[in-house]
């Protein structure tokens, strides 16, 4: 029997990023954060200093696809947490508690996403990248469209 290669659909991406996020949310978990965490603490942790908040909320909505008020949520636990802290006038900052949790749980998926990249030619990933990329920006394109 002969396998092929299937072609890029829905169902091969989201298993791809299904997987993936598996195998992050597990890592996440044994440090009691979660997915919508990370990623908002991500977005934190890589920005020059202090960020807007309705910046921070934004960027979150945007990765996620999630309702500004979910994201709004997300950022009140983070500071209740004190993973993230207020800054005047209306900006938050990433606290050292934050940036050490966001280095721990990098620190330990660097090696897996290393190992699951592992012997893809860079072509094969710069082609997947521009394929992806077009993906989801014609989906968001989608749902400006559906939410008009």
């Amino acid at each position: 029997m002969t396998t092929t290669t299937p072609l890029v659909d829905p169902r091969v991406i989201a298993l791809a990023h299904y997987a993936s996020r598996a195998l992050l949310e597990r890592v996440l978990a044994r440090h009691g954060a979660t997915f919508q965490q990370s990623v908002t603490l991500r977005l934190a942790a890589v920005a020059d200093g202090p960020v807007e908040r309705d910046r921070l909320v934004d960027g979150v909505v945007g990765a996620l696809k999630i309702d500004a008020s979910e994201a709004h949520s997300v950022v009140d636990g983070l500071i209740a947490a004190e993973l993230l802290a207020p800054h005047e006038p209306s900006q938050v900052r990433i606290t050292d508690a934050g940036r050490e949790l966001y280095d721990r749980t990098s620190a330990e998926t660097t090696p897996i996403t290393a190992r699951i990249y592992a012997d893809i030619p860079t072509e094969d990933l710069a082609a997947a990248g521009r394929v992806l990329t077009l993906i989801t920006e014609r989906a968001d394109a989608e749902l400006t469209t559906l939410a008009e």
